[in-house]
């Protein structure tokens, strides 16, 4: 019933896909920008259930599962991270993918809706040490698009793949285009 809801509003608002999501992969970190708005969420949801990617999981606080609501977050896609543990969040998304055969997650650069001048690097991290490879979706609201890249591995030249990231996600306008990551920088 749902993927029916999500299917008409996906035509109805008059989305589109541009480019192919890599179904033939089964490990990786999608990484979707620029997020602007709470209607990203609202897109992506769409988009996953169009493209049945159910399976796609997503980081949160270990305190929003152990709550009254944790069982909606998990049916999600939620994955809790304990920020609060020993093991960081990126050594614990990387155990993730390496006792899973098949483990996709999506992540933002940016970690909020607001204008931020310096992207977080998790992801890439996570990219790297897990030795999976990174696709990039862009939500372009300009346009009603989802911009899916094809997928690239990390290299040793760490400025010359963030350039490529950023290059990728800068002409994306997201809902809000001024929150967009045209001038952002990696730390």
């Amino acid at each position: 019933m749902g993927r029916i809801f999500w299917k008409i509003w996906w035509r109805i608002s008059d989305w589109k896909f541009n480019g192919n999501y890599p179904y033939h992969i089964k490990k990786m970190v999608l990484i979707v920008a620029p997020h602007t708005s709470w209607k990203d969420l609202v897109v992506a949801l769409a988009a996953r259930s169009v493209l049945r990617l159910q399976h796609i999981k997503f980081l949160g606080k270990k305190e929003l599962f152990d709550g009254p609501f944790g069982w909606f977050f998990r049916r999600m896609g939620g994955t809790p991270v304990d920020r609060s543990g020993k093991h960081g969040a990126v050594e614990q998304v990387v155990e993730m993918f390496m006792h899973n055969n098949e483990f996709t997650i999506a992540l933002s650069p940016e970690g909020t809706r607001k204008k931020v001048e310096h992207l977080r690097t998790g992801f890439y991290h996570i990219s790297k040490k897990a030795g999976v490879p990174l696709v990039m979706i862009g939500l372009d609201f300009a346009n009603k698009q989802m911009i899916i890249s094809e997928p690239f591995y990390t290299t040793d030249d760490e400025q010359k793949d963030f350039n490529h990231i950023l290059t990728f996600f800068a002409p994306v306008k997201g809902k809000y285009p001024e929150k967009g990551l045209q001038d952002a920088k990696f730390n």
